[in-house]
């Protein structure tokens, strides 16, 4: 038997048990404090120093995260987050030379931030031509051609040859490049520079279409009125290096792991705080991880006069909705509503948080102003129509609900959710159940294997007296669904209605089981099982099912 541990071992051993813990479900908070604890009693360890350099950049903590880095050093076959983080820290401050010296040095930053950062700190220290045979030089590197034609553009143009980064943009050149959102915004201000604006405002439009967001409309707007643009893509070197790590985030999203795409994003930000674009790719990342504090306090960091503000806003509502504070997420949408009233998405995101919480009339009133925004009604407004449409007829306003789902129908015709709400709607109601039922099909056709729609169809079936093939589609719905209360509760009727009463009880029972909606749900089912579906709609004053083969 070996050696019992001794407590400060068993200490450690939690920590970083709890540390991996945390780290595994990207809580970098957690995981940050727990490797803190741990590196005490094993400071040198490196699998423990890399790990808390990861939760330290994911929590944006740059000072512990370079102390860290410090301690690791930048050693060619070393940790190539610490060398990502020793370069960024010395890229902040300015010092060029000490850029170059790591990577002098051959420090693990791999090909693409090696040479761009060289670049960036040659052109920092004022060697322009020593820059762009950098820039030349990623050119010509298999894979990373784009990279560097990019960078050396927006190199040429914070040094004011708007000629030349022109050239590289239009691929005037060498090979013409991908259209990014900052790539048009580079091009667009750059053409500004050289008094083009009709041409920026054609390569804004065919970009971007009409689908301008306002960043994008106080671009146009600008360039309508005749104003000259500033470059302010990159203004320094500075700016340029952290424009290098905005680059690589971007081209490794959704490629590695998100933590990794979250370092260099961070980074990014370290470098150039105003990077609003970093801040969102970072605040994104964390939603998706349910990180969502920090995505909250992500999206909270840009500021309120800036014209993406509104797109943090609407991100910081759903990262708030996520952590359950939904009264929070409202109040921000509220705030939202005042500041920017002539957005329709901001209200109809107002209203879709409404709705989701059953506060139908207000949802409704958030939905009536954002429909007046539009002149007239398109075929990508369909949704506003019938969220609308549910929030009217969930406060009994049926005339206004099947105004606004035909309306929505009409936008979009074939589209399964409008179809099979408006079908179901009617079954329930036990109106135009001929034409529900080809609704109902028709939204099967285009979703075969929605449960809830499939359930529909099952339902308007049996409103119509067609037990048989219900019961068919009743299975087949609760085989997709197999623990929801509704569907589970529907087959139950179907069954008795074929005379299958104990199956009919067990399917209750199951109903009962998974939580009704509502008590007054909870109350039908079990009086059915007390006295069986004939009885229940008697008392309610239900046509009897036999009466239901006669109707239409």
């Amino acid at each position: 038997m070996g050696a019992p541990q001794s407590r400060a071992e068993t200490s450690v051993s939690g920590a970083y048990l709890a540390a991996r813990h945390a780290s595994g479900g990207s809580d970098y908070s957690s995981a940050a404090t727990y490797y803190a604890q741990a590196l005490l009693s094993d400071p040198a360890n490196p699998l423990l120093q890399e790990s808390a350099l990861i939760a330290y950049l994911g929590t944006a903590d740059f000072d512990r995260a370079a102390v860290i880095a410090r301690e690791m050093g930048a050693a060619p076959d070393g940790s190539q987050i610490a060398a990502l983080v020793l370069l960024a820290e010395r890229g902040r401050t300015g010092d060029f030379d000490g850029v170059l010296s790591l990577l002098k040095e051959g420090i693990n930053v791999g090909p693409l931030v090696g040479v761009l950062a060289e670049a960036w700190a040659e052109l920092g220290r004022g060697h322009m031509s020593d820059a762009v045979r950098s820039f030349d030089r990623l050119s010509k590197m298999r894979g990373l051609e784009a990279f560097g034609l990019y960078h050396k553009a927006l190199a040429l143009a914070s040094v004011g040859d708007f000629e030349g980064a022109d050239q590289i943009f239009s691929g005037e050149a060498g090979r013409p490049m991908r259209a990014t959102r900052r790539g048009v915004q580079a091009h667009v201000q750059v053409l500004s520079q050289l008094e083009r604006n009709a041409d920026a405002l054609a390569l804004l439009d065919a970009a971007f279409a009409v689908d301008l967001d306002p960043a994008l409309s106080d671009i146009r707007a600008r360039l309508v009125a005749g104003e000259r643009l500033p470059f302010t893509m990159v203004g320094s070197a500075v700016d340029g290096l952290a424009e290098t790590f905005y680059t690589v985030a971007g081209a490794l999203n959704s490629e590695t792991p998100d933590a990794y795409t979250l370092v260099y994003a961070r980074l990014g930000e370290y470098l150039r705080p105003g990077l609003v674009d970093a801040i969102l790719m970072t605040a994104a990342i964390l939603e998706q991880q349910e990180q969502f504090d920090l995505a909250t306090a992500a999206y909270a960091r840009i500021p309120r006069d800036d014209p993406a503000f509104h797109a943090a806003e609407l991100g910081r509502a759903d990262a708030l909705v996520a952590a359950d504070r939904t009264e929070a997420a409202i109040e921000v949408l509220e705030q939202l509503t005042r500041s920017h009233p002539d957005l329709p998405g901001v209200w109809s995101a107002l209203g879709d948080t409404l709705r989701r919480e059953e506060r139908y009339g207000e949802a409704a009133r958030a939905y009536d102003k954002a429909i007046s925004l539009f002149d007239t009604p398109e075929a990508a407004q369909w949704f506003l129509f019938y969220a609308r449409g549910i929030a009217h007829e969930r406060t009994n306003a049926w005339d206004k609900a099947e105004s606004d789902l035909r309306t929505a129908l009409r936008l979009e015709p074939e589209q399964p959710q409008v179809l099979n709400y408006l079908g179901y709607s009617y079954v329930e109601k036990q109106e135009n159940l001929t034409e529900a039922l080809t609704m109902i099909e028709r939204a099967v056709a285009a979703r075969p294997e929605d449960g809830y729609i499939i359930d529909s169809l099952g339902w308007a079936l049996f409103r119509l007296g067609r037990y048989e093939e219900s019961v068919v589609q009743m299975e087949r719905a609760v085989e997709r669904m197999p623990a929801d209360s509704l569907v589970n509760d529907h087959l139950g009727d179907v069954y008795w209605a074929v005379g299958r009463a104990r199956e009919a009880a067990f399917q209750w029972r199951r109903a009962l089981s998974f939580g009704p909606e509502t008590e007054k749900d909870a109350v039908r089912i079990r009086r059915k099982l007390e006295v069986g579906l004939d009885a229940v709609l008697a008392e309610e004053g239900t046509a009897p099912l036999k009466a239901v083969l006669n109707g239409n």
